[in-house]
């Protein structure tokens, strides 16, 4: 499969191409920032004109989400100048960025469940009166609000737990904007939780703030949203801009990466022949009461196996009963032959079996400590003399495994907390390989990671199956599935549903799996 064709969008390009924009609402330029081992921003620059919806891409570690910091004014720029509207500002605050008619729309939601929707979209700004809060004049508004500027029909008074999360996103654009002084809001991978059917009502929100004269900076790893959706595009490329492009079509596509990683890159996905092996890992009748039940699957010695499923499926559950995070009801967990009963994530280790999770900020990584540091956690008797860390050998163990799978900046002792998300799940996967396991389960292992970054872990991950390793797959991006899978297993409901060789399969069938809409089709 061709990179291009696999990135391309499928929707039709609603963006009118080839549009010019007179007046520059945001100018930055020259900004640099360092932090302890990194060069986060080396003399970047970054600039907006009114009314354009603004692209902004690059590989993890390139730059973008440091440069977004210094805008917000969570970080302080080293060097450079930044001017809103004209006017220049020798320090940037949160609170005069605000000011300023800037708004952000973060990837995590931060709503409270238990608040209603206009309580949500009025939270830290509400309407006073006389004799108080204005509840039924927000609650009017915030309906109007929604339902004029986002195409949302959504009640004010419906509580957040009980919104989908496309709707709850609508709610955050709205919180941002209710105040109708924002000038430029900046959307950081604003479709990173979404599901694939609720996207296109993001993108019709966005288009409506576009007719409104807002002017948009869309941060995204997704090429396809960045061709649809945007009128130029800048990337960032080793703390630098290296280019602009202002004629964005899905021909773009191919020309964005190439500056985006400085390499051509012909393949996404590496050549597989796993071949038939014997089981390394065997689950019969597994069943946890409420999540998943009677779950066989078996998974060969060097393949790799996908599961497939939206939210509720059972996926994130039945991964975590392998490793031991929770603990099935019922049901046999064989691996390379013998019964095994994985009551704990330790046990899950011992036996041979890694989980490389989700959410690796907070579930796979200590942030403050150095990456060497995070590498050797799971094998630190390696690297030890009568309890004791030869911190020569663990820093040489962790610089060979950073030279390996290319961790960006080339530096062990760089503080984990400042390298970018890609850099952050090399780091976890590095961890792991140093220990030698048999199974490695991986949770979304591609999630929220720049397309050259994704192109080295899938050559990692087709490596450690050339060596014999069983790789279970849990994700929710269909293409990454039918790319890297020698199988992939659909879940509904807590149910197996499919079980199918992923070169019977394409993306409309596994799609149609996924979500109850028809049977197994032969890919064509």
């Amino acid at each position: 499969m061709g990179l291009l064709s696999s990135c391309q969008s499928k929707r039709a390009n609603s963006r009118s191409v080839s549009m010019t924009f007179d007046a520059q609402i945001l100018n930055m330029s020259g900004i640099s920032k360092a932090f302890p081992g990194v060069q986060a921003l080396d003399a970047a620059s970054l600039s907006v004109d009114a009314g354009e919806v603004h692209g902004l891409v690059g590989e993890n570690g390139a730059g973008k989400s440091t440069i977004i910091k210094v805008l917000a004014g969570v970080y302080s720029r080293d060097a450079g100048d930044v001017e809103i509207n004209g006017i220049g500002f020798e320090t940037l605050s949160p609170a005069a960025v605000h000011d300023a008619g800037v708004r952000f729309i973060h990837q995590e939601l931060h709503l409270v469940p238990h608040f209603t929707v206009a309580e949500s979209v009025f939270m830290g700004q509400e309407l006073q009166g006389v004799l108080g809060t204005k509840n039924t004049a927000m609650r009017r508004r915030a309906e109007e609000f929604l339902e004029e500027s986002l195409n949302a029909h959504i009640s004010a008074t419906t509580l957040i737990r009980d919104l989908g999360i496309a709707e709850r996103k609508l709610v955050q654009i709205a919180r941002a904007l209710i105040d109708s002084k924002a000038q430029i809001v900046v959307f950081d991978e604003p479709t990173a939780p979404l599901a694939i059917g609720e996207i296109e009502q993001l993108f019709q929100a966005i288009r409506r703030l576009k007719e409104r004269g807002i002017a948009m900076i869309y941060v995204s790893h997704y090429l396809g949203e960045i061709t649809e959706l945007c009128d130029r595009v800048t990337v960032f490329r080793n703390g630098k801009n290296v280019a602009v492009e202002s004629e964005i079509d899905e021909r773009s596509t191919e020309t964005i990466i190439r500056h985006m990683v400085g390499r051509d890159i012909e393949e996404l996905y590496p050549k597989k022949d796993h071949g038939v092996r014997d089981p390394i890992l065997k689950l019969s009748d597994l069943t946890s009461d409420g999540r998943f039940s009677g779950i066989d699957l078996a998974i060969g010695k060097g393949e790799i196996v996908g599961i497939a499923g939206l939210i509720g499926s059972g996926r994130e559950e039945l991964t975590d009963a392998i490793y031991g995070l929770a603990q099935p009801t019922s049901g046999i967990v064989t691996l390379d032959g013998k019964d095994l009963n994985v009551t704990s994530p330790s046990i899950a280790v011992e036996a041979g079996i890694v989980l490389v999770p989700r959410d690796r900020r907070h579930d796979g990584l200590v942030l403050d400590l150095n990456v060497a540091d995070n590498i050797n956690l799971a094998s630190l008797d390696e690297v030890a003399t009568s309890f004791l860390e030869n911190r020569k050998a663990a820093i040489q163990r962790a610089e060979a495994l950073c030279e390996k799978l290319d961790i960006r900046p080339r530096n062990a002792e760089a503080i984990t907390r400042f390298l970018s998300g890609g850099n952050q799940q090399k780091v976890v996967l590095a961890r792991w390989l140093a220990t030698g396991s048999k199974l490695f389960i991986l949770d979304e292992p591609t999630v929220g990671v720049d397309i050259g970054a994704k192109v080295e872990i899938y050559q990692v991950i087709e490596g450690l199956a050339a060596q014999g390793a069983g790789i279970l797959i849990s994700s929710s991006d269909p293409s990454e599935l039918l790319g890297i899978c020698d199988r992939i297993v659909v879940l509904m409901r807590g149910e197996k549903i499919a079980d199918e060789p992923a070169i019977t399969l394409n993306l409309d069938s596994l799609t149609a799996l996924t979500t109850g809409g028809g049977s197994v089709d032969t890919a064509t």
